[in-house]
């Protein structure tokens, strides 16, 4: 499972227009996990795993980094 960086999932959060608290009820963890794995703080890969495919499976495609540092982009422009 590819790994997902932190702005990755900050960025995916505001094309999306949730909060801390949406992404972690949809992730089945903790808001204060979501914060700190944001934040750039150690997170269990288990807790990462579950807030990357709560995010995929809102249509959120996670890019690798190109030279220009990692991105994400919606599958749905209408979501």
């Amino acid at each position: 499972y590819a790994q997902m960086e932190a702005i990755q999932s900050r960025m995916a959060r505001a094309a999306l227009g949730w909060r801390v608290q949406d992404l972690s009820e949809a992730a089945g963890v903790g808001p204060n996990t979501v914060r700190r794995f944001e934040a750039g703080e150690d997170s269990r890969q288990s807790s990462v795993k579950a807030i990357r495919k709560a995010l995929e499976a809102e249509g959120v495609v996670f890019l690798e980094d190109n030279g220009d540092g990692p991105g994400v982009r919606c599958k749905d422009a209408a979501k």
